[in-house]
């Protein structure tokens, strides 16, 4: 993508109602003005409100809002280029029910109250190689997700990466978690076809033709 590219996008995002770009003064050791009343401000409705942290294009957010008009979803990326296609797609389909939040999900406490979220999706995010503490589904991230969510909100990874996996799986196991699936490779399992399965990001099907296996966890804490 070249740079005039992703400026006539940038540009376009600023047009878009359910795009929200907080500026770094807005959410650094501060909380955001949308804290604790995303549904009446935002959504204007009070139904759920479901994350995808790191969601890329937000083609999974969008998917979920398509298929579940009874739940709000909420994409949140730091990279404004690929958080354009997912805004311009809820636009153009009038999605009521979605959402982008264009942030670093180190600052994702700063969004949002006790209980004010009742589910998160983590699809295909970095695997941080050299820093476990920046894995989004390290105890540090957790302990921050852990302020906003529900009693008994699950958390969904769907992951190529058998490193994020195999280590999701450690810290769930060390951290009194509950595990409530495991599935190592969703595509060559006996599963029903579902949400899992059938809803694929544009990087899961490359990885699919490479013959990656795609895995699943879900879980929760504990009460």
């Amino acid at each position: 993508m070249s740079g005039k590219d992703k400026l006539k996008k940038f540009k376009e995002n600023e047009t878009f109602s359910c795009l929200i770009q907080p500026r770094f003064v807005d959410v650094y050791k501060k909380d955001y003005v949308y804290k604790g009343k995303w549904n009446e401000v935002f959504f204007k409705n009070d139904k759920p409100i479901i994350l995808e942290l790191g969601c890329g294009k937000g083609e999974y957010t969008i998917d979920l809002a398509k298929r579940h008009p009874e739940n709000n979803y909420l994409g949140v990326d730091i990279k404004g280029a690929r958080l354009w296609r997912g805004s311009k797609t809820a636009t153009e389909n009038h999605m009521d029910n979605v959402g982008f939040l264009r942030t670093r999900i180190d600052f994702i406490d700063s969004f949002f109250a006790k209980s004010e979220i009742s589910e998160i999706w983590i699809t295909f995010a970095d695997p941080q190689k050299n820093k476990s503490k920046k894995r989004l589904t390290s105890i540090l991230f957790l302990d921050r997700y852990k302020k906003f969510l529900k009693q008994n909100a699950v958390i969904n990874l769907k992951t190529d990466s058998k490193l994020l996996y195999d280590s999701t799986l450690d810290v769930i196991m060390n951290n009194n978690l509950e595990l409530i699936e495991n599935d190592p490779d969703i595509y060559h399992s006996n599963r029903q076809l579902d949400e899992i399965t059938e809803v694929q990001t544009h990087y899961e099907s490359i990885f699919l033709a490479q013959g990656i296996p795609i895995t699943y966890v879900k879980f929760r804490f504990k009460d």
